[in-house]
């Protein structure tokens, strides 16, 4: 990763065997996120049918210069029957861990949202115990909104999840203190972006 900044890019064909790792290297998921074994064809199914780009979610690329570092994600959440907002996560291979990435990542991927759809609220939810999302996710402007019971079954028990949400008023009005501070560096990095 060294000094490149950090960019998110749709993802290429050549790119699929590092999603691949993520469906079949429990290292490679880490403790978090590892559910099992999963359909190891369905990354490029899902490629060839829409480039992990659609109406409803999609998949980009993390990268530092030439690393790849992982990818985040979002995915349509009907709020109700006429409004939705956007789910979002980001999963980093081990190389990509600990130096600030994946925060990087979800600044950029919250603000391509906002910029590019009508939604009002971007929401993550996390594990309870996976402190590092958690502060990741505050980091990149999050609120922590509770806590949701029991919601997610992994490794054989059923977790508590942190629901953290933002609202596009947050980055509109400059948001709350935290988020001030991370305004400009926000905008920088996205290819094309209007500099702060």
């Amino acid at each position: 990763m060294k000094d490149d900044p950090v960019i998110l890019r749709p993802v290429a064909e050549d790119d699929l065997p590092v999603l691949d790792r993520v469906l079949t290297d429990p290292e490679a998921t880490g403790p978090f996120q590892w559910l099992g074994w999963s359909d190891p064809g369905r990354w490029r199914r899902r490629w060839a049918q829409d480039g992990l780009l659609s109406d409803e979610g999609g998949q980009l690329m993390v990268v530092a210069g030439a690393d790849r570092l992982g990818f985040v994600a979002w995915r349509k959440a009907v709020t109700s029957r006429s409004s939705y907002c956007w789910n979002i996560g980001a999963q980093l291979l081990p190389e990509g861990r600990g130096r600030g990435a994946g925060t990087q990542a979800q600044r950029l991927l919250v603000r391509y949202l906002f910029a590019h759809t009508p939604v009002v609220r971007i929401e993550s939810d996390t594990e309870t115990a996976n402190i590092a999302e958690q502060r990741a996710l505050e980091k990149s402007g999050f609120t922590r909104e509770g806590v949701l019971r029991s919601t997610a079954f992994r490794d054989g028990q059923w977790r508590d999840i942190a629901r953290c949400s933002m609202l596009r008023d947050d980055i509109a009005s400059d948001g709350p203190p935290h988020w001030r501070r991370l305004q400009p560096y926000a905008r920088a990095a996205w290819p094309g972006a209007a500099p702060g």
